[in-house]
């Protein structure tokens, strides 16, 4: 157990390293900053001394080394466009990236695996093909014609919801939260089902064909045939084993569901991260858009990591070939 825990750490530092690079790289060539900070009354020398300031005329290596130094402590340098740090800025924008990617989370565990177990078993049922029809269209249309259409129902026509923002919040400490007020959890409804309704879809689909494969199994006609009762069947032989290879993709889903908002965010302009990464590109932001990068990867990789280490206890398969 150490031991894949231990080359489990190796390979997410190079994970890391790696895209911490890429991004880097990426972003070091695209546009000029110094453009989209000064007006065009500055004079060559007062860019030249800025461009100094900020350590933009140093070797690549060298501002690379700076880079991933000072990422390691939580430090990604000043923002071009706010002028302010930009750990203050994902500070301060974190917390709403968070808390809608919970509830869509949630909402897409809670509906896509109750719903993926209805329609394996019970396939021809027209709740069933209800359910089937939902997830064809929610995995069909893209995110953002979903969000629109939500807005123009509930927001324009029947106005029962906010079409934008993120309502009223209540601050804990460097914590916000709109969780604790009525106009904050309206205006979570229809991001939070804009951004679960692909997830959710495509859970429901993955649990329902694995239930499917998992029924038709040898193990499962013998459990029948020595008469066991057909939910023990189905909720502890069935589905205990269509969770191990849900557990590994559903986890990277949910790290998808925090790299998908950035749509969310724009069309609904959710104050968080999402939106502070498009504004960033607008503006050719480049410490925000490496450091949106780079903190993404991140949770991608402890995602992955806390899904290997469920994917190996849950199959005993993977602690005997360790041995």
């Amino acid at each position: 157990m150490l031991s894949f825990i231990a080359q489990r750490l190796i390979q997410s530092v190079l994970v890391m390293l790696t895209v911490a690079l890429i991004a880097f790289a990426m972003f070091r060539y695209v546009g000029d900053p110094i453009a989209s900070m000064v007006g065009q009354d500055t004079t060559p020398e007062q860019r030249a001394q800025l461009r100094e300031q900020l350590g933009l005329d140093d070797p690549f290596v060298v501002q690379y080394a700076h880079f991933v130094a000072d990422a390691v402590r939580g430090d990604f340098g000043m923002s071009y466009r706010h002028r302010r740090p930009v750990s203050e800025l994902i500070e301060e924008r974190m917390p709403a990236t968070l808390e809608l990617s919970f509830v869509s989370a949630v909402m897409a565990l809670v509906l896509g695996i109750p719903m993926g177990i209805y329609t394996a078993l019970k396939r021809r049922g027209i709740l069933s093909k209800a359910f089937m029809a939902i997830s064809l269209a929610g995995i069909s249309l893209p995110t953002f014609l979903i969000g629109i259409l939500l807005i123009l129902f509930f927001g324009v026509q029947l106005r029962w919801l906010p079409s934008f923002g993120r309502g009223d919040v209540v601050s804990l400490g460097w914590w916000t939260t709109g969780f604790l007020t009525k106009s904050g959890w309206l205006a979570l409804i229809m991001p939070a089902i804009t951004l679960a309704l692909f997830q959710m879809t495509l859970i429901m689909r993955l649990v329902r064909a694995e239930m499917l494969e998992v029924l038709r199994a040898d193990f499962i006609k013998f459990a029948r045939a020595r008469g066991l009762p057909e939910r023990l069947i189905n909720f502890r032989h069935a589905l205990k084993n269509t969770m191990v290879p849900v557990i590994t993709i559903t986890g990277l889903q949910l790290g998808s569901i925090i790299a998908f908002a950035i749509i969310t965010e724009t069309v609904f302009q959710w104050p968080g991260m999402g939106l502070l990464f498009i504004q960033a590109i607008s503006m050719v932001d480049i410490p925000v858009m490496a450091a949106y990068l780079v903190l993404i990867a991140f949770m991608f990789v402890v995602i992955n990591l806390v899904v290997d280490l469920l994917y190996f206890a849950v199959d005993p398969r993977l602690r005997v070939q360790s041995k």
